[in-house]
């Protein structure tokens, strides 16, 4: 509805220039907002506000002329000006009907449009080093990374799912070593066992897999196992690859998946990170100092230049990263996000630093940067920090298997990334009012309920029927719920626009609030003809909304529970 004032007011707008009251040449940005308090009406603007001064009028003054010039509309019931030029909108019963006819007739379309009209965007998460099982943390990424694209999508963007293995480097040396190890018959205990080699179950299960001669495969390689501890490089391999599969299998039961497996390898072994530090240094962006090669990212905006290749010749970890973006930016992404830890800040500033300095046209500030804080898992009250399996971190699937996909999926999107997060397992699996999935989940099965009660009780609804029936819901909670669906697609708009998955989980879980009190207060299935087909038609507006919502979330929508 807020398009539709917006054209009311731009109408007005026009007809006070030309009678002269405003300059011809202004040209504000109208803005419509939501009110917080429903006696001060649906909808309200500042816009009088915003044009008093080049006006040269009190505000309020000026609202009323804005007002006086408005088009009549069957839209509104009737306008207000509050406060020091505030105009606020009460919406007709014909506008608030129209919102559910829009939702029913859209049905799973709903909420869903063509803002990104097909241009691509890449989004990298996860992300996780072939080091061992994902953590809570890469199960965070994975969810915000999933809804991103999902928003995208919903929004017209043509979007590519990217997951970069960092294969390369000491970590996989500390696996190899560590597998290999296993594959001698040490343990984490044994006075040789490396010193930062990893100390988790699935160490040992990797290397009896090796030293049966197991075949592994992840998405684009397969290896067997030579069954040969004395082997590293052969060790080296198989590991990554068991490891990959492992990470892939636990996505997939988190409903995750990528259209891209990018290799950190394969930017050294197709001479990509030397092309980019030869274009850094052609472009005059870097210097030698004590035997090292160093970048003016200080050039960019940086608080100081960054060693790009150490003295022993190995590349510093950013520089890998600066010719993984090029190689972004040449496959055609005008927008690409990445979705990464907290402990990624550090390296913002000076990829993008690296990208400026190769002058091939990428605007500054690109790529965008979504980062997720640290997940604490409670359960009793108590902080849970260790799986056995993984050895000292709780994984990702732990999770899954304690609470479900859904749970564990909303509770990882739900907040705002750069927020801390506690996960209380307890409350995840709680079935209450307390557990927000439940929460919607159980509105959105209530809905389906009051259906298979009406076939029970031989009665049926029609689309037609129960939209011309809107007109019977008279009470200010039916026309709250209307207005509120009415205000979907701009949640999705913003949340696809700002990377901010949370806006739906939050807008959900209002949405069911308001739908439970409306439930459990007024009688859905009355005898009373136009007024059941009227509460039927709204109730299946409020289930298809949560529907589409839960969708975005990548959660399930029950029918029963």
């Amino acid at each position: 509805m807020k398009p539709q004032i917006a054209e009311l007011l731009s109408a007005a707008l026009d007809q006070l220039k030309h009678a002269a009251v405003l300059p011809a040449d202004v040209q504000p940005r109208i803005q419509v907002d939501n009110t917080r308090d429903k006696t001060h009406g649906d909808l309200a603007t500042n816009l009088a506000m915003m044009l008093a001064k080049p006006a040269g009028k009190n505000p309020r003054e000026l609202a009323q002329l804005l007002v006086d010039a408005l088009p009549r509309s069957s839209l509104v019931q009737k306008v207000e000006i509050a406060g020091p030029g505030f105009i606020n909108f009460y919406l007709s019963e014909e506008s608030t009907s129209s919102l559910v006819r829009a939702v029913l007739e859209a049905k799973d379309q709903y909420g869903r449009s063509n803002e990104g009209a097909g241009r691509k965007v890449q989004v990298e998460f996860v992300s996780a080093n072939p080091t061992g099982p994902l953590h809570i943390g890469h199960g965070r990424g994975a969810a915000v990374g999933d809804c991103m694209c999902r928003l995208l999508e919903a929004t017209g963007w043509d979007v590519t799912r990217e997951f970069y293995y960092n294969d390369a480097g000491q970590q996989i040396n500390n696996l190899a070593l560590s597998v290999q190890a296993r594959c001698k018959g040490l343990t984490p205990d044994d006075a040789s066992w490396p010193e930062d080699g990893y100390r988790g179950d699935y160490i040992k299960d990797l290397a009896e897999s090796f030293m049966r001669g197991d075949t592994v495969s992840s998405e684009d390689q397969s290896f067997t196992g030579t069954q040969d501890a004395d082997d590293l490089e052969g060790i080296r391999h198989f590991a990554v690859a068991y490891l990959r599969n492992e990470q892939d299998l636990d996505l997939k039961a988190f409903g995750v998946d990528f259209d891209v497996y990018f290799l950190e390898s394969s930017l050294y072994t197709d001479g990509k990170v030397e092309a980019a530090v030869e274009k850094l240094t052609a472009n005059g962006h870097t210097y030698e100092d004590g035997g090292a090669l160093w970048l003016r990212t200080t050039d960019f905006g940086d608080d100081k230049d960054r060693v790009m290749r150490k003295t022993d010749g190995g590349y510093t970890y950013f520089v890998p990263d600066v010719a993984y973006h090029l190689d972004k930016w040449q496959r055609g992404f005008v927008r690409v996000i990445n979705e990464q830890g907290a402990d990624h800040h550090s390296t913002i500033t000076r990829v993008r630093a690296g990208l400026q300095g190769l002058d091939v046209g990428i605007p500054q500030g690109w790529p965008d940067y979504v980062l997720h804080q640290m997940v604490t898992v409670m359960r009793g009250g108590e902080e849970v920090k260790i799986s056995k399996r993984a050895g000292s971190y709780v994984t990702l699937r732990d999770l899954i298997d304690e609470v479900g996909r859904d749970a564990t999926r909303y509770f990882l999107a739900a907040r705002k990334a750069d927020g801390q997060l506690t996960f209380d397992i307890d409350l995840a699996r709680s079935q209450s009012s307390d557990n927000p999935v439940y929460y919607i989940q159980y509105a959105h099965a209530r809905v389906c309920s009051i259906f298979r009660k009406l076939a029970e009780a031989g009665q049926t609804w029609e689309l037609e029927t129960g939209l011309d029936a809107l007109s019977a819901l008279t009470l200010d909670s039916e026309k709250e719920l209307m207005v509120k669906l009415g205000r979907y697609p701009e949640v999705v708009r913003n949340a696809a626009n700002n990377n901010e998955p949370h806006l739906v989980s939050n807008f959900l879980r209002e949405l069911a609030g308001d739908f439970h009190t409306w439930y459990n207060a007024e009688k859905t299935l009355v005898d009373e003809t136009d007024l059941r087909n009227g509460r039927l038609t709204l109730a299946e507006a409020i289930r298809q909304v949560l529907a589409n919502g839960l969708d975005l979330l990548g959660v399930s929508a029950p029918q029963e529970m």
